[in-house]
Order: C-alpha cells, then sequence, then structure tokens
C-alpha cells in the first residue's frame, strides 16, 4: 500500500518552508509533544493539581487525546506523505498543510476546554480536522485513480464516526473511556495496523534481509493467508464492539490472536536483531496478538487482568510503540538521513515498551497500582518526549542533499 521509504519526486511550484513542505513533519512533532502534554496534564489532574475544564472526565479526557488526538495526527502526517507515491502529485504544503494543522490544534484545544463552550461548536470544531483530512485524501486517490486505497477513506470515515460517538456518550453521562465510541476508535485503529503493516513489515524486512545477505525472506505480501487474518479481525472486532462481554466474543478474540501470532512469526522478524528500525516493526505488532489474548482472557477470566490493562496493550502498545516505529523511520528517510537507529532512538522503543508493561503490571498488582501508574506516565513521556527530542531538530530543519 505504502513505503514511505521511497523518494518523493513531486515538487510544490514554490517551495514552503521547511517544516511545512510535507505532512510528517508538524504532524509527527506536534503528536508527539501532545502525547506528553496530555499525559502531563492527566497526572497534575489526578494529583490534584487542578479540575479539568473539560465536559469529559480526566480518564475519557486522556483516552479521547491519544486515541483521536495523537493518533489523529500521526495518521494524518503518515497519509498526506504517503499519497504521493499514489498519485505522484505535488504534497500538501505551505498555507493548506498549516491550515490544516490549525484545525488540528483547535480540535485539541475545543475538547480541553469543553465545559466552557456549548457542545455543538465543540464536535463541530474537533471533528472539522479529520473531515478535512479524509477530504484531501479521497481527492488524491480519485486524482491518481488509485482506487484499491479507498479501503482507508472508508477507515477514516470509521474514525471520524467513534470520535462522534465519544462526544455523545460523554455528552449524556456515560464514561467514554469504555463505551462504544473508544471500541470503535481503538478498533478502526488496530485494522489500520493490520492493514498498512502487513505490507510495510514484510517489505522492510525483505528488503533489509536482502541487504545483508541473509537467507531469511517473509511471506509474500497479501497472500490468501493474511486475506483470511484480515477477515477474521474485522469480524473479531465487530463482535468486540457490539457484544464486548459475550463468550463467544472472548473466543473470537483468542483465536485473532493466534492468527496474528503465525502472521507474524512469518515475516521472520527474528533475523532482525541487528536492525532496530525493523525488529521495532515486529515488536510494535506483536502488540496486537498480546493486545487480544489479554482482552479474550478478561472476557473470559475477568479476574486475571483488568479491562483498562487489557486496553492499554493495544492502545500504548501496538498503537503507541507502531506510530513511534513509522515516525522515526519516516523521518529519517524523508529528511534525507541514512536509515539507522542510534541509542536515543532504541532508547524511544525501550520506554514505550516499559510503559506498557508496568501499566498491565497496574491491572494485575492492584496493590502497587499508584506506583507502576507513575511509572508508566513517566515511562510514556520519555517515549515521546525522546521523540520531539531526538526527531525535532530533523523535522524543523530543510532536507539533507547529502543523501
Amino acid at each position: 500500500m505504502t513505503s514511505l521509504d521511497a523518494p518523493i519526486q513531486p515538487q510544490p511550484a514554490k517551495p514552503p518552508s521547511a517544516f511545512f513542505s510535507i505532512g510528517l513533519r508538524p504532524f509527527f512533532l506536534l503528536g508527539s509533544l501532545w502525547a506528553v502534554a496530555a499525559m502531563t496534564i492527566l497526572m497534575t489532574v489526578l494529583a490534584g493539581g487542578f479540575t479539568l475544564p473539560s465536559r469529559f472526565d480526566p480518564v475519557s479526557w486522556h483516552a479521547h487525546a491519544f486515541l483521536f488526538g495523537y493518533l489523529g495526527a500521526i495518521i494524518a502526517g503518515f497519509l498526506l506523505t504517503a499519497v504521493l507515491n499514489w498519485t505522484g502529485r505535488p504534497p500538501l504544503a505551505g498555507w493548506p498543510l498549516l491550515a490544516l494543522v490549525l484545525l488540528w490544534c483547535m480540535g485539541r484545544l475545543a475538547v480541553l476546554t469543553s465545559a466552557l463552550f456549548p457542545l455543538i461548536p465543540v464536535i463541530i470544531i474537533d471533528l472539522s480536522f479529520p473531515l478535512v483530512l479524509g477530504a484531501i485524501i479521497l481527492r488524491e486517490i480519485i486524482a491518481g485513480q488509485n482506487w484499491r486505497n479507498l479501503v482507508i477513506v472508508i477507515l477514516l470515515a470509521s474514525f471520524t464516526t467513534a470520535n462522534l460517538v465519544f462526544h455523545v456518550e460523554a455528552a449524556q453521562g456515560a464514561y467514554a473511556a469504555q463505551g462504544f465510541g473508544l471500541r470503535m476508535g481503538l478498533a478502526t485503529g488496530l485494522m489500520m495496523i493490520a492493514l498498512i503493516g502487513g505490507r510495510v513489515i514484510p517489505t522492510f524486512t525483505r528488503n533489509w534481509l536482502k541487504k545483508t545477505g541473509r537467507d531469511a525472506r517473509p511471506a509474500d505480501v497479501m497472500q490468501g493467508f493474511d486475506k483470511l487474518v484480515l477477515f477474521a479481525t474485522l469480524i473479531t472486532l465487530l463482535a468486540w464492539l457490539f457484544w464486548p462481554k459475550h463468550t463467544a466474543t472472548g473466543g473470537a478474540l483468542l483465536v485473532m490472536a493466534g492468527l496474528h501470532a503465525a502472521r507474524l512469526l512469518r515475516w521472520k522478524g527474528t533475523h532482525t536483531k541487528a536492525e532496530p528500525l525493523v525488529w521495532v516493526l515486529h515488536v510494535g505488532y506483536a502488540f496486537v496478538p498480546i493486545g487480544a489474548a489479554a482482552l479474550g482472557g478478561y472476557i473470559l477470566w475477568p479476574d486475571a487482568v483488568g479491562l483498562a490493562a487489557a486496553q492499554h496493550i493495544w492502545m500504548a502498545g501496538a498503537i503507541g510503540l507502531m506510530t513511534l516505529a513509522v515516525m522515526t523511520r519516516a523521518t529519517l528517510g524523508h529528511t534525507g538521513r541514512d536509515l539507522r537507529a542510534g541509542p536515543a532512538t532504541v532508547a524511544i522503543y525501550l520506554s514505550i515498551t516499559g510503559s506498557v508493561f508496568a501499566r498491565l503490571s497496574a491491572g494485575i498488582w492492584p496493590e502497587h497500582s499508584l506506583v507502576l501508574y507513575m511509572l508508566a506516565g513517566v515511562m510514556w513521556m520519555g517515549a515521546f518526549g525522546g521523540f520531539a527530542i531526538a526527531y525535532g531538530s530533523v523535522l524543523l530543519q530543510p532536507k539533507c542533499k547529502n543523501q
């Protein structure tokens, strides 16, 4: 579907500033900063530092800030970059890109201060960003006649609908952090990982194995087995969406976990231990079956692990680590740097992974939950703050001409 390593040939007629020359630059940097800010705000609120001026309860606001705020930004940066390889058209850049970035920023501010304003304007402001993004991607797909990627527009529509449902549930007094909108948004994010990850992970793995002279090769992209896994994943996530506590859903999630684990093994990730930019994709994807197994286990054996802890494996693990993996690789590739992970990049990967296991441990050992919550939050901020520090200057500077 996409290859973020591919060089971009088309250029806008009048080159804009480096930061607004391509979508991944502002959205990756601002998305990472927002992930740090949102966690800082949550921890301050829970510590009694101040009252959140939002219609959402603090935990629901945090879930929304990450799923629809952070992930929305990273999806935008990814798609606005990847779509160039679909169409060969000039990238969205300059003032139009700045306007889209400002829409995203307005959405974050509107949701954060939503208690101060009427409900409908807040929803309109927040949903304007994904709606405009979807229209831009649809326009590019039509212009390039790249019809197979229409599924991305469908997933964006599902993601936007989930955001709307989240707002409505919160307005009705429901605990939106475990509601239908959250499940719908999370399920959509997982389908994106399963679909896009299923193309880029074996492709990048094959390229690296071939380059380094290793004999192992991953299974070809999107064979019959992959299509079976995607179909089973769709059916299972729909079951979880509508019947989240049914024993049949729990069983289906365990089957889904097995299928994704088998899919991951077919990609030969164990042969990539020497290259962090490759193995991190495999580790990130591994949280898909791990999360499915944990959630299925929660449904069938509720005392084994808490629901929030199980969902965090998907939220912080699969989405958190996979997005950081893509952000680091794409930033290096599209700024002309060598595709090589330094110590800071490896520390970012380890920090977000540690955060996931700390949060999961809090659900398993509730008597130590306070310390584990704090540890998870600090490691979370270390991962995304580390990205902003290590890659921020690269995203702000012009493309390296020596590469």
